[in-house]
């Protein structure tokens, strides 16, 4: 086949797009070693202040894997939520789903404090936030795994994509938490598996009140045990607190799994995953098997931190996690 000069011309400029295509798309893949030149001393220096900080109150380990997930579902794996409030925006901490709610924001300064000294302007806010979450599983007996990595920070926040219901509520149904998860790209056997981090961590009464004075699908001793630290009445109590985990509430394991099956979810949305539904099978799985928990939870923390990242020239990386640069 013969080509003339403007087929040849041509012919070059498909070539040129579809390389330029391909590099654009090579370079937005995070990867697990993205920091192995710039910064090597990275996952050391953030286990030291993780350990530091689960050793001090083991409950933080929960608080941050959440903020991970909180982070995640608006607008993507962004560090967006540790924005504080500017004259231009206004920040995602006061949003519905993180008010007096979301926490940890110290552990992360100090971590990111640590990183800057060690390798200044490189690692983002963002993927901070992704390596303290797999921390906080490790340091509480779960599983080990690579974290992909090479997130840019966001340069805004979401307050109001945080509060237009993108967050599951502690009062979900299945098809509610089903639909919120398949909106990120995560199937229900992921949300299953993504609920187990409710084997960590406490709630507060405000959300998880109803649930132990109104609902009929829950074992009655437990709620008549959680009654005594959670009043009836609006208002009273809103923030006393109980554990998600009655078995093993500092310990990464699959014994949420097994208190479904006793009708002892602590929210709502954590006995409608065992309540006569399609996901009923899912959780007697896990509460038989720890190493596929394990195994679907991984699975779906790394498809959960594929979620919109920022990459190659959008976003920044923070000095401050706190504000844009």
């Amino acid at each position: 086949m013969e080509f003339n000069s403007k087929q040849t011309t041509k012919l070059k400029v498909v070539l040129m797009v579809m390389l330029m295509i391909m590099g654009t798309q090579t370079h937005a893949q995070l990867s697990s070693d993205f920091y192995s030149e710039s910064c090597p001393s990275l996952f050391p220096a953030v286990r030291r202040v993780m350990q530091r900080a689960v050793a001090k109150e083991r409950r933080m380990a929960a608080s941050l894997l959440r903020l991970f997930f909180h982070d995640c579902f608006v607008n993507g794996c962004d560090g967006s939520i540790l924005l504080d409030d500017t004259s231009s925006f206004r920040g995602e901490k006061t949003a519905g789903p993180n008010n007096n709610s979301v926490r940890g924001f110290e552990v992360i300064d100090k971590i990111k404090s640590r990183v800057e000294k060690l390798c200044p302007g490189v690692v983002s806010c963002a993927d901070i936030v992704a390596i303290s979450a797999r921390d906080s599983v490790l340091l509480l007996g779960g599983p080990r795994w690579s974290v992909k990595l090479g997130r840019r920070d966001s340069k805004n926040a979401g307050f109001s994509a945080a509060n237009s219901g993108v967050i599951p509520s502690p009062f979900s149904t299945l098809n509610n938490l089903i639909n919120r998860f398949k909106a990120q790209g995560l199937s229900a056997r992921d949300m299953v598996a993504l609920s187990g981090a409710h084997t960590i961590g406490q709630a507060n009464c405000l959300t998880f009140r109803n649930r132990i004075y109104n609902e009929s699908n829950i074992n009655l001793s437990f709620a008549l045990t959680r009654r005594k630290n959670c009043p009836a009445t609006s208002g009273s109590g809103d923030n006393k607190k109980a554990p998600l985990d009655i078995g093993s509430p500092t310990r990464f394991d699959h014994s949420y799994y097994n208190q479904l099956l006793d009708k002892k979810g602590l929210l709502t949305s954590d006995q409608v995953l065992f309540n006569g539904g399609g996901t009923d099978s899912l959780v007697k799985t896990y509460s038989r098997s720890l190493n596929t928990f394990y195994r679907d939870f991984v699975r779906a923390m790394n498809k959960m931190g594929d979620i919109k990242p920022l990459t190659g020239s959008h976003g920044q990386i923070r000095r401050n996690c706190r504000r844009p640069n």
